[in-house]
């Protein structure tokens, strides 16, 4: 009976225990079925992500590129091509707090996926003047460009040059000024980039957003580190194709390149600006199609399907089975965000800490924006070198130490345990000793080279004040030269001339490139000349300067590297000197900031600064100041470093201030600051949380147009 009962107890176990394994392994199976799908849908998405922020950073760096392009081909200032810069954070402003508070509402992929459209939209509409303004126009000798009448550069007189040719280069100038209005259409590049602002809006909010929603909580992070690390590698392509666009000449493929006569060592060579922008628009399209098909929803992790925490999405939409109760209580309760929006504001405000930080960064952004943008210009001019390799050499050398710099400083934080205090500390010396390397470069500059009549007389002393009399003198006061031209010749004495004709140049021959001028008398009334020859083109900067610019890479790259380890830190301390409730409100005021007082202005005043150092301006067919030739490079040099250094300066006086006030708020026992009189407005509640966890790292590597920061 014993044995039977267990047998029948047995066996009745097992009727009972069967069904419960099977509908465990059923749900089991679902479970990672689900989790599958998940993790496979968040992936996609990750990947689509990274591809959107490595196009929108080639493009913007892209843009760094082609600068000095923009500026020749339009025939603009330094100052106008700034407020094309700037154009993009406004386009950015324009619609950041809509995107920002609707976006989620709204089926997030295909708003990115838009965004993309808009974006590369954009850029090919940057590009677009090259196809309607007609062919690039430089100035040049008529010798030089292959014409079958015989010139003398000299014209002593007018009578020397037949009529028909007198009458054919006027009807050309006359055809000229009726399609002048083509010189504003940098008009179209100022939109284009605006809409590149409009269209890269809603990339960064929504697109973090929806990874920290559906990804699992712990591999959210890694996620976002991912996506920023993939942002860094963007603007080393830009530069890269930004170098190999500016090698090719601006109407590749509509003129015949052996008739052009200017190289790319030239003040007026263009590169082909315009290519880069068809190629970044390309890759923005195939970037955004992806979006179109990936799902409104992704499900839910089993890790996050009982959190208390809400994503962003479910904070603002409204479920169909939502009855009017909860509808009426949602109202209710974005009234009353509404009525905190301005106690929340002034508590911001009234935090020193984050006001004093807030007022750092605006002035040291200013500081590394007006030099990035004008770093190729300040390469280009004080160094002699090409656009091409001013672009080589910032995409491979400086961006990757820029990125090296971040990623170091989030280490030194986990590495050493840093905390609140320390990270100021950090940032603070980060900044010093980045402008203390950038004091260096005063001494790594090259001397003007010698022009006649702009930077040296034509007998070899320095020039009178008045630049454009001493374009004139005794040796070519015989010619009917303009002073307006600006096609530049280098005689055997190694002085460069303004033009042949300014030269004194009696005769020439061959053409293009090779052409050689005979009997200048200027070249040979100059003090060490030997011979009264010269050939096309600018002369060669001094025997030293290469090595300067040796030395100034080298200091650059370490600059760049001391600035950027600050990055990390300093963002760090930004979110742990305020209240939890109120960080979304404070990076966003934040990010505002930088955008309005640093990323639009900054450019702008930078350029007009620049500006103030040109020599020789060019000179538009119909009249009229163009881009500018030639620059003095001391000038430039204590231009564009001093401010640079001048608001660097002033932002580490403020760092101090932080540094200060942090100091006052801590307590010898531990680095938690107390605010209004309690722990935990600006510190921690524990000693743990006065760390910096490899999260919150990967996390805040971040901050408005990191990208291009070098």
């Amino acid at each position: 009976m014993e044995i039977s009962s267990k047998e029948n107890t047995h066996f009745f176990s097992n009727d009972t225990i069967l069904p419960m394994d099977r509908s465990s392994f059923k749900s089991e199976s679902s479970a990672s079925k689900e989790k599958q799908s998940c993790c496979g849908g968040i992936k996609i998405f990750l990947g689509a992500l990274s591809f959107v922020y490595f196009a929108k950073a080639l493009s913007g760096s892209y843009l760094k590129s082609t600068i000095t392009q923009i500026e020749r081909r339009f025939d603009i200032p330094s100052s106008l091509v700034g407020v094309i810069d700037g154009s993009f954070e406004i386009g950015n402003l324009l619609i950041i707090i809509l995107v920002s508070y609707f976006g989620a509402k709204l089926h997030r992929p295909r708003i990115i996926g838009a965004g993309c459209l808009i974006m590369s939209a954009g850029t090919f509409l940057i590009a677009m003047p090259q196809f309607f303004m007609g062919r690039y126009r430089y100035e040049r000798f008529p010798s030089t460009i292959n014409s079958t009448v015989s010139i003398s550069p000299c014209l002593q007189d007018k009578s020397q040059t037949p009529l028909s040719a007198l009458e054919k280069s006027q009807a050309k100038i006359n055809a000229g000024c009726e399609k002048e209005a083509g010189s504003s259409m940098w008009i179209y590049v100022l939109l284009g980039n605006l809409l590149r602002g409009i269209g890269e809006t809603p990339i960064q909010p929504l697109g973090i957003t929806y990874i920290d929603d559906y990804a699992v909580e712990e591999n959210a992070a890694l996620y976002i580190g991912c996506v920023q690390t993939v942002a860094i590698i963007g603007p080393i392509f830009g530069f890269l194709l930004g170098s190999l666009c500016a090698k090719l000449y601006v109407d590749i493929g509509f003129v015949d390149l052996d008739s052009v006569t200017i190289s790319p060592k030239d003040a007026q060579w263009v590169g082909a600006w315009w290519l880069g922008y068809l190629i970044a628009g390309v890759i923005s399209v195939l970037a955004g199609i992806p979006f179109w098909f990936l799902p409104k929803h992704l499900p839910k992790p089993e890790s996050r399907k009982d959190s208390s925490t809400s994503s962003e999405q479910s904070k603002f939409i409204m479920e169909e089975n939502k009855d009017r109760c909860s509808s009426y209580q949602q109202q209710a309760k974005l009234a009353e965000m509404a009525k905190d929006f301005l106690p929340s504001l002034k508590n911001l405000f009234g935090n020193p800490v984050y006001i004093l930080y807030l007022c750092a960064s605006t002035i040291q952004f200013n500081s590394l924006i007006g030099m990035v943008t004008y770093k190729p210009k300040y390469i280009e001019q004080q160094y002699g070198q090409t656009s091409s390799k001013t672009n080589f050499v910032i995409g491979l050398i400086n961006i990757p130490a820029v990125a090296f710099g971040i990623f170091s400083g989030g280490l030194i934080m986990k590495k050493f345990r840093i905390g609140v205090l320390g990270a100021a500390k950090l940032s603070l010396g980060s900044s010093f000793f980045g402008y203390l390397l950038l004091l260096s470069l005063f001494a790594m500059g090259c001397e003007n080279s010698d022009v006649a009549g702009l930077t040296v007389s034509y007998h070899g002393t320095k020039p009178v004040t008045d630049y454009e009399q001493a374009l004139f003198s005794e040796c070519n006061s015989g010619c009917s030269c303009s002073k307006n031209d600006w096609d530049p010749i280098c005689g055997e004495n190694g002085v460069t001339y303004v033009s042949a004709c300014l030269a004194g140049c009696q005769a020439s021959n061959s053409s293009g490139q090779n052409t050689v001028f005979f009997n200048c008398s200027c070249v040979g009334t100059f003090e060490s000349s030997q011979s009264s020859s010269a050939v096309v083109g600018p002369c060669q900067k001094g025997n030293e300067c290469p090595k300067m610019f040796l030395y100034f890479l080298v200091i650059s790259v370490i600059t760049s590297y001391t600035l950027s380890v600050g990055g990390t830190p300093g963002y760090i301390l930004l979110l742990r000197c305020i209240k939890p409730h109120l960080k979304s409100f404070a990076l966003g005021i934040y990010t505002l900031a930088i955008r309005v007082l640093a990323g639009i202005p900054a450019p702008v005043y930078f350029g007009v600064a620049i500006d103030t150092t040109c020599l020789k301006w060019g000179s538009k067919r119909c009249g009229g100041r163009g881009a500018c030739r030639l620059y003095d490079s001391s000038a430039l040099r204590y231009v564009y470093l001093g401010l640079t250094l001048v608001l660097g300066t002033v932002s580490i006086f403020f760092s101090v201030a932080v540094l200060w006030v942090l100091r006052k708020r801590s307590s010898p026992q531990d680095e938690t600051l107390s605010a209004n009189g309690e722990r935990g407005a600006c510190g921690t509640k524990s000693r743990k949380d006065n760390f910096v966890n490899s999260d919150q790292l990967i996390q805040s590597t971040y901050w408005p147009e990191k990208e291009t920061r070098l």
